[in-house]
């Protein structure tokens, strides 16, 4: 027997979003990694020589725990710590090249995930989902006091429409 608390929007995208996270985990343990940790390795394939602090600000955490992530990482032979060019006191983090396929692994992953988030939905209803849940940011956003602009949204827009 369902309570009126299952009915509730906030409650099912809550738990749809433990179960992907959990699903995402399972899938990550496979190649070897933990929840968090596929972040750093996909921000590094995108702009490789990142320092620590620039990590830290992308990932939203403090400084000491992107030190302790990109520790473990490289214990595992996925990142090189390498002194800047420029200024030795300055701490670049790299993809080697283990990293680089793991980054790879993580892609497929996600694709994976998502289609089997999105099995059964056509077209029509996954851009019709995807509009509802930008709005429901917003709103959200909104009451937190970080609004997104007309840019961010035309741009979501138009990226939605070469995928629909």
């Amino acid at each position: 027997m369902k309570d009126g608390f299952d009915k509730k929007i906030g409650q099912r995208l809550h738990h749809v979003a433990r179960l992907q996270r959990a699903l995402a985990a399972r899938r990550l343990q496979d190649i070897g990694l933990f929840p968090g940790q596929e972040t750093v390795l996909k921000l590094l394939c995108e702009s490789d020589g990142r320092t620590m602090s620039e990590l830290a600000a992308a990932l939203k955490v403090r400084p000491p725990t992107a030190s302790k992530t990109v520790g473990r990482l490289s214990a595992q032979g996925l990142l090189v710590r390498r002194a800047s060019e420029g200024d030795a006191r300055l701490v670049r983090v790299h993809l080697t090249e283990e990293g680089r396929h793991r980054a790879e692994a993580i892609d497929a992953i996600s694709d994976s995930i998502e289609d089997t988030m999105i099995a059964g939905l056509d077209g029509k209803d996954r851009k019709r989902f995807r509009k509802m849940l930008r709005k429901i940011d917003r709103n959200l956003s909104a009451q937190l006091g970080a609004t997104t602009t007309e840019a961010d949204e035309d741009a979501e827009d138009a990226a939605e429409e070469e995928t629909a």
